[in-house]
C-alpha cells in the first residue's frame, strides 16, 4: 500500500459517520476569535514595530515627507548602488538616494534582479501580532519575483495600512484573493537538520521597513 492510499483511507475512516447528504456549509463552524482592531492605532503601531525587530529586521519610522532621505539613509547604510523598483512605486525617492533605478517593466530576468543590490517595494498592509508584511502582486509591489531575488529589500508601508490581527488581515484580502499574496516576516532564515541558520536563502536577506506616520507625525 503505497502513502498516498494510507492517507486517502484514513480520511475515508473518518468521514465514515458523515451523512451523504451533508455539506461543509451545513455544518456551523465557530468563529468566535478576535478579529478586528481593540488596541487603539498607537498600540497597534507600537507592537508591530516591536515584532518586526524581534525578527532581526530593522524598522524606520518616519514621514512622508521624509522618506527619501530616510531611503538615502538605508541606502548609504547598507552600500546600494542599484535598486531594483517595482512598477508604480514613487522611483524618485530612490533617485534622489542617487541609487541607480532598475526598472521591473519587461520584467527582468531572475539573473538582472540577482545583480541588483536591493528591491523597494510598498506593501498591501502589516499584521501587528506577527510583525508580518503582506504583499499583493500590483502597482508599487509589482511580481512576487520582485521581492524575493535580491539580497536587501526595503518595504515602504503606512501606519493606517496596519492590522492588529491575522483574521482582519485574512479579511481585508479577501478580495485580492485570485492574486499573487507574499508573507514576509523578517528577512529570510532557514535551519537545516542540524538547526544551523541560513540567512537569504528563500528570499531577502536583510528587511529594511520604512514605516510612514499616518497623520504626518513622527
Amino acid at each position: 500500500m503505497s502513502g498516498r492510499d494510507t492517507v486517502l483511507g484514513r480520511v475515508r475512516r473518518a468521514l465514515a459517520d458523515v451523512p451523504k447528504d451533508e455539506s461543509p456549509a451545513a455544518v456551523h463552524v465557530p468563529r468566535d476569535y478576535r478579529r478586528g482592531n481593540e488596541r487603539p492605532p498607537h498600540e497597534v503601531t507600537d507592537l508591530f514595530v516591536d515584532a518586526v525587530l524581534d525578527y532581526g529586521a530593522s524598522v524606520h519610522r518616519t514621514t512622508p515627507g521624509d522618506l527619501a532621505p530616510t531611503v538615502a539613509r538605508i541606502c548609504r547604510a547598507r552600500g546600494i548602488r542599484t535598486m531594483a523598483v517595482a512598477p508604480g512605486f514613487p522611483e524618485q525617492t530612490v533617485t534622489a538616494a542617487g541609487v541607480v533605478v532598475l526598472r521591473d517593466e519587461t520584467p527582468m530576468s531572475h539573473a538582472s534582479l540577482d545583480r541588483a543590490d536591493a528591491v523597494a517595494t510598498s506593501a498591501a498592509l502589516g499584521i501587528a501580532e506577527t510583525g508580518t508584511i503582506v504583499l499583493v502582486s500590483g502597482a508599487g509591489m509589482g511580481r512576487r519575483a520582485i521581492s524575493l531575488v535580491p539580497d536587501v529589500h526595503v518595504c515602504v508601508i503606512r501606519e493606517d495600512q496596519l492590522v492588529e490581527t491575522v483574521p482582519a488581515a485574512m479579511e481585508a484580502l479577501a478580495t485580492s484573493a485570485t492574486r499573487p499574496i507574499t508573507f514576509i516576516s523578517g528577512g529570510s532564515a532557514t535551519s537545516d537538520i542540524e538547526l544551523v541558520r541560513v540567512q537569504g536563502v528563500h528570499g531577502p536577506r536583510v528587511l529594511e521597513v520604512v514605516l510612514l506616520a499616518a497623520d504626518g507625525g513622527s
